[in-house]
């Protein structure tokens, strides 16, 4: 992973890492938390079922994190959302689509997470990374709905419904992200070649 790579090159002791991999975790997961109310405000629940604004911070944290410090975020971003936004009164994402949302995230993370040594080695590979987290997520989503309809008001055509809306979202996803993985892995690539001046 990107972080583990410039870990290495500066010779960083374990328990910094491990701060350092804590604190980038959190901040994707406020990221995550952020990002939705700023599309509700702007957009409503309409432009956050498009523009999936809480997916964005979880992939990239995928990618630059790998698959465990990934996951965690994924899993964790939909709690704290909801738990903050349950104690003001709206709970996003609802009670009835917050494990769905969870398992989700959390595959999203682990397909990005999995290609973060390739990352490391070749930045563009965030692009596959992304297209096939986004694929991967939306089928756990769509098969955990249909396995649950029976039990859960959400059903698998609701999900599909809610996976055809969001495609845009995800398109544009599958742009920024590795965009902004490039960039990451430049800025890195740039303070080794100072370092080594």
């Amino acid at each position: 992973m990107l972080l583990n790579a410039y870990f290495e090159r500066k010779e960083i002791a374990a328990g910094a890492r491990f701060t350092v991999k804590s604190a980038v975790t959190l901040a994707i997961v406020a990221l995550a938390v952020a990002l939705p109310q700023i599309v509700h405000a702007a957009a409503g629940a309409a432009g956050g079922m498009q523009w999936l604004p809480m997916y964005l911070p979880v992939l990239l944290g995928g990618c630059i994190l790998g698959v465990r410090w990934g996951v965690c975020a994924g899993l964790l971003a939909p709690v704290v959302s909801f738990l903050i936004t349950s104690a003001a009164g709206n709970a996003m994402p609802a009670a009835t689509r917050l494990p769905y949302m969870m398992a989700e995230l959390a595959v999203f993370a682990a397909v990005s997470g999995a290609f973060s040594s390739l990352i490391v080695k070749n930045a563009w590979a965030a692009f596959p990374a992304v297209l096939l987290a986004g694929i991967a997520g939306r089928l756990s989503f769509l098969t955990l709905a249909a396995v649950f309809q029976s039990v859960s008001p959400l059903s698998a055509a609701t999900a599909w419904s809610q996976i055809e809306t969001g495609l845009v979202g995800l398109l544009l996803q599958a742009a920024l992200v590795p965009a902004v993985v490039i960039l990451l892995r430049a800025l890195l690539l740039r303070e080794k070649e100072r370092g080594e001046e």
